[in-house]
């Protein structure tokens, strides 16, 4: 009896230490908990009741925008179905006002009320958006909103996630994810490197890549949560996405060798091809920003052993130039070709050394990643807006992963860059966590979100207002568990049919076992089903044609994870990694390749 006791007792024990952060206390008085924290509260007596009847008051159409997609999210959340009015309020209601001459609430302020009714005003429909978030966050600890109004206004006027899905392919549920849960957290700004798939030079279509239609569907999400979706090129280094099957276009050393990942920056073919595939990037993107990347372009090596870029250099700007001046020179270009289009230019600052003659255009807009002799103090003098981009933000797949605790404890904000902390936010457009893929099979996509919603939250605290709201950070992992998911906020690790042996059409039979980050393995006699073939880049077999074949089983191994998705008459096999589904060919082999470019195979399980 007393073992069954002291069992008991440690299970009760373990349970508590075990248990998620409990939500934050809300009372009457302090202000409610949301993500990021109110930046002012004045609590009034009463309080808000969200109940059935309640109605969203919206009159002009920028307001009728803003209910109609609360509406809509309050319906997704649980909320039920909220009718969009005009008219007079009455109590209970939740009115939706966009008023321009509230310009002290700015470009993406808003003040909230809460009493009888709830009142949202934005000086823009931006405003009233991000008040919407709030409300939203509200509802999702309860029905019951304590009395009081808060003006609410963001420090800083950029606030972002990176994402390179520049050589693995980032799923588009997972980005669209992604663009909800920033909205929920206030973040504006999504910078992608991707490949678009084009028409215009189809030689470039490696995997991999996303069609057109695609992007326009992630856009238009980006669109209607107020989140602008940037699109990166990155060049004139790291372009081997786009050039490996370009030789001509290829940098060539004074050994003769071809450089895949390097542009030719001395020949207009290579500025001409560049531009071409930023005018197909605006057939889809409405950013009016593009990044062109311009970092490490002369990583593990140097321009000595490019003659040629100092000749060039040399030719257009005297005898005093450098090669440096060649790549800015590039940059330059870009610059103007892209505010010809009316786009402003985004680079990355490590190509900013100091040895160049020739300066940066004004009007780019610098992201500060690495600590090099050019300090953001120095291009903030110069003029430059400066993002803060800092490595310490960073989470590499399979890597680097920001420490986001040790940043919340030092009380992190826009102002610490790496190699020097500015004393003011002047110059400082704001900052964004980055998303690298550097050891590709070394995460999944479902794992990698785990890492990403602590930090999608932190940054959103330090960019908006205090960065340091509450006096630990379990407090603030607290409020972040009391806010939840977005609305619309898909489960990626659900998997759609339990353990269990299942024969797979006339293929084969495997036993299907869920993995801790909701995939599944597929094993049988022979061994587990696996991509691992082919030419591997970031440690991933990406090209199309790759044949799946049964490998020894290793509950680590990544590439023998699988998503089953479902569709019409049975499931596509995709795999967890390289995010190819797999096809029977017609001689009975099962390879990987993208869904525009063989059908893949659905697999009725029995």
């Amino acid at each position: 009896m007393r073992k069954r006791l002291r069992f008991a007792a440690v299970v009760a024990l373990l349970t508590l230490l075990l248990a998620p952060a409990p939500a934050l206390a809300r009372s009457d008085q302090g202000p409610p908990a949301t993500v990021p924290a109110l930046t002012q509260w004045t609590p009034e007596s009463g309080a808000y009741v969200y109940r059935p009847g309640a109605r969203l008051v919206a009159d002009d159409p920028a307001e009728r925008r803003v209910a109609d997609t609360l509406a809509g999210d309050l319906r997704a959340a649980g909320h039920g179905s909220v009718p969009v009015v005009r008219g007079g309020a009455r109590p209970g209601d939740i009115v939706v006002d966009v008023k321009p001459s509230r310009s002290a609430l700015g470009a993406e302020g808003y003040e909230l009320h809460a009493g009888t009714s709830l009142s949202i005003t934005g000086a823009t429909e931006t405003g009233a958006f991000y008040g919407t978030r709030t409300l939203l966050q509200l509802l999702a600890q309860g029905d019951r909103i304590p009395a009081g109004r808060t003006v609410d206004v963001p420090r800083y006027k950029e606030r972002g996630v990176g994402v390179c899905a520049c050589y693995i392919h980032v799923s588009l549920p997972w980005l669209e994810n992604l663009v909800r849960e920033m909205a929920y957290n206030k973040l504006n700004q999504l910078l992608v490197e991707l490949k678009v798939k084009s028409d215009a030079h189809p030689e470039a279509n490696t995997w991999g890549y996303y069609t057109k239609d695609e992007i326009r569907q992630l856009v238009a999400l980006g669109d209607k949560y107020h989140v602008e979706i940037i699109p990166e090129i990155n060049s004139p280094g790291h372009i081997d996405p786009w050039i490996e099957n370009r030789p001509d276009l290829q940098l060539t050393d004074s050994d003769g060798n071809k450089q895949p990942s390097r542009l030719d920056i001395t020949q207009q073919a290579a500025f001409d091809y560049y531009t071409s595939l930023m005018d197909e990037y605006a057939q889809v993107f409405t950013a009016k920003s593009w990044h062109m990347g311009a970092d490490e372009y002369m990583l593990g090596s140097d321009f000595a052993k490019y003659p040629q870029i100092l000749k060039y250099a040399q030719e257009k700007y005297g005898s005093g130039a450098t090669p440096q001046d060649a790549f800015v020179d590039f940059v330059n270009r870009v610059h103007d070709y892209a505010a010809s289009k009316g786009v402003k230019l985004r680079i990355w600052n490590d190509g900013l050394t100091g040895a160049n003659t020739v300066p940066v255009k004004a009007g780019t807009t610098v992201e500060h990643w690495l600590n090099v002799a050019v300090k953001p103090s120095q291009l903030i003098a110069q003029g430059y807006s400066v993002m803060n981009a800092s490595y310490s933000l960073y989470l590499i797949r399979g890597g680097f992963h920001s420490d986001t605790e040790s940043l919340y404890d030092q009380s992190w904000d826009p102002r610490s860059f790496e190699g020097e902390k500015l004393t003011s936010s002047r110059g400082v457009t704001g900052a964004k966590i980055s998303l690298w893929p550097d050891n590709g099979r070394g995460e999944t996509e479902n794992e990698v979100a785990v890492r990403l919603w602590p930090a999608l939250r932190h940054v959103a605290q330090a960019t908006w207002g205090d960065p340091h709201p509450d006096a630990t950070y379990a407090e603030f992992v607290a409020r972040g568990t009391a806010v939840g998911h977005a609305p619309g906020w898909r489960d990626l690790t659900r998997v759609p049919v339990a353990d269990g042996t299942y024969t797979f059409g006339r293929s084969f039979t495997a036993s299907v076992q869920r993995t801790a980050d909701g995939y599944v393995t597929l094993r049988s006699a022979a061994g587990c089903l696996a991509i691992s073939g082919g030419k591997l880049t970031l440690n991933v077999p990406l090209q199309p044609g790759v044949e799946a074949t049964w490998d020894t089983c290793d509950p680590s191994g990544t590439l023998q994870r699988w998503e089953l998705e479902p569709v019409a008459g049975g499931y596509r096999l995709v795999n967890a990694i390289t995010q190819m589904a797999i096809t029977v060919t017609d001689d009975g082999r099962i390879e990987q390749y993208p869904a525009d470019q063989r059908t893949p195979t659905v697999w009725h399980l029995s």
